[in-house]
């Protein structure tokens, strides 16, 4: 029995109508269909589900409990599956020290790169970690933020320690807390805080541990120590998500999170920080977009080191290739776009030795400006060709082309779809009597007159983000697209507020509507804007959310007529 395709009988996952077929391996397969077709039904419910099912099988049942969990396919026979990777459109969520540097492996080249080359010299590939003691700056432990205090919204001066001063909760007056320093003997509790001397005002609020005794009768056990050292030591160690209450109130208006003062951000110590390779740290070579990165390590001559420095070059262009060449090493992967993530895990899979493996795409040119698709289509053909197979879920014409062959799955979305109605080349398919080929032998659309936009809105010297003083005037009332390579700042430009009302073409006044990273103002008069962004806007319980749950379907059917 051969072994070369994958073998897939009476499948009947989800809306598929028990549909059998067989799968080139080591060929680039790509599967199309309208939406709702059962596309994803076949590729990630059946086949990757199944591959990733049988893989956890061989763990040991205690392993398994901190696996994915899979379900059998609703399948005959499903044979001669390989070991599956899914590269699908799920948000990076790697936690406060994940980063584009750290996901794609490119900041363990780099690290080994600069523990080698850097001068001075500063010992092995662990000290230029902010993951590792020996790299990470101890005052935010590699994480490059730290959480600073609002003083003046803390402290009223105005006020004396008997009236309370400090807006926090556990500093009211009474309050165990508040006693250390009323009952210290070292203030007088009736005379505002503005009219303390230097020395009381330092004693109250900046003393370390110990540094002075109390002399009140009443004063509390234990070492003395001023509001601000206390409040950093025990309020800013708690995790915010724990506070409830009053508490919680007090942390979010009195707290926020910055750069770290001593790294500046970048999250590592003095040496990691000060050591470079031709004048390049390896902090600013972090902070560089990926593609200036790329092109200036091209240009350098490290002798013995070129081939660690070629394969870290080689990574950093894939990702530019990918279209991210906008993207720097520090980015935050939590930050990324699902369609960003996705092209991420690619370039990661893409440095991989491994072949004979079965990777999973779920339309990875989503995002991607058609001047890149073509980039992306040879990404995956590079896959292919090291002995893997590839199967893509897409509409893009570009991505069709390329395929070894193409499997539809249709003809119609829900109850209406699930059958394989075409398996073939892509030139038999531009003849194929199915939605797809239909599709793709069309006409454009015929030229049409454009409506007249009813007014405009206008936004002068845009910066938020990338924006670099952008002034535009957006028509009301007409279908406007705002186009652009990825990382261009088209989104930015386009998901923002208006804080003025629109004008009429007529009107000569001009409103100023100035965009920042701040949280957007409320819309002005006349302005309605709504965001349907592709990235979801708040977290929702699966077991809750349905389709009829964002479009408030239900709603309208449990009304009363």
């Amino acid at each position: 029995m051969t072994t070369g395709t994958i073998r897939l009988g009476g499948v009947r996952q989800n809306n598929l109508r028990d549909i059998s077929l067989e799968l080139r391996k080591k060929s680039l397969i790509v599967v199309v269909g309208v939406s709702g077709s059962g596309k994803s039904s076949l590729v990630f419910d059946t086949i990757a589900a199944e591959a990733q099912r049988q893989i956890n099988a061989t763990f040991s049942a205690y392993a398994q409990n901190y696996l994915p969990s899979y379900g059998r396919p609703d399948a005959d026979n499903i044979e001669n599956l390989s070991a599956a990777i899914v590269i699908d459109q799920r948000r990076l969520h790697g936690g406060p020290r994940s980063t584009v540097a750290t996901i794609t492996d490119i900041g363990d080249g780099l690290r080994l790169l600069y523990a080698r080359g850097a001068t001075p010299s500063i010992g092995h590939a662990n000290a230029f970690s902010f993951n590792d003691p020996a790299g990470m700056c101890l005052r935010c432990h590699g994480l490059g933020v730290e959480k600073i205090l609002d003083v003046d919204a803390f402290i009223d001066t105005s006020a004396s320690l008997r009236e309370g001063p400090f807006a926090h909760p556990d500093y009211r007056p009474g309050t165990l807390t508040w006693r250390r320093y009323a009952d210290s003997g070292l203030f007088d509790v009736d005379v505002p805080l503005e009219q303390y001397s230097m020395r009381e005002m330092h004693l109250l609020l900046e003393a370390a541990a110990g540094e002075v005794e109390p002399t009140g009768a009443h004063d509390l056990p234990g070492d003395y120590e001023g509001v601000l050292v206390r409040f950093h030591r025990i309020q800013l160690a708690k995790d915010p998500t724990t506070l409830k209450g009053e508490a919680k109130k007090a942390y979010e208006r009195l707290v926020t999170l910055g750069p770290c003062t001593e790294c500046d951000g970048t999250r590592l110590n003095e040496a990691a920080r000060s050591a470079g390779i031709e004048g390049l740290t390896l902090p600013q070579a972090y902070a560089m977009q990926v593609g200036d990165l790329a092109g200036q390590l091209r240009g350098w001559d490290l002798g013995p080191l070129d081939a660690l420095l070629d394969d870290v070059v080689t990574q950093l262009e894939r990702l530019t290739s990918l279209g991210l060449g906008y993207l720097s090493l520090d980015r935050a992967t939590a930050t990324l776009s699902g369609g960003e993530a996705q092209r991420v895990k690619m370039v990661r899979h893409l440095g991989s030795t491994l072949n004979d493996m079965l990777y999973v795409f779920d339309e990875p040119t989503v995002g991607l400006h058609t001047r890149d698709v073509h980039r992306l289509a040879q990404m995956l053909q590079v896959l292919r060709d090291k002995g893997n197979t590839v199967v893509v879920v897409e509409h893009d014409r570009q991505v069709m082309e390329i395929a070894d062959q193409v499997v539809e799955i249709g003809p119609g979305a829900g109850v209406h779809g699930g059958e394989l109605i075409f398996q073939g080349s892509f030139e038999d398919l531009r003849r194929a009597d199915t939605p797809t080929g239909s599709a793709l032998r069309s006409q454009a659309a015929r030229p049409r007159e454009p409506r007249e936009p009813t007014g405009f809105v206008r936004i002068e010297n845009a910066a938020s983000h990338n924006l670099k003083d952008v002034t535009v005037e957006i028509p009301l009332g007409v279908l406007t697209v705002v186009t652009g390579i990825a990382g261009s700042g088209s989104r930015a430009s386009s998901t923002g507020t208006c804080r003025s009302p629109p004008r009429t073409p007529s009107s000569s006044t001009r409103h100023r509507s100035t965009a920042h990273a701040a949280p957007p103002p409320r819309p002005g008069p006349g302005c309605s804007m709504r965001s349907a962004a592709s990235s979801p806007s708040a977290p929702v319980n699966p077991r809750r959310c349905s389709p009829r749950t964002p479009t408030a379907a239900a709603g309208r059917v449990r009304a009363p007529a």
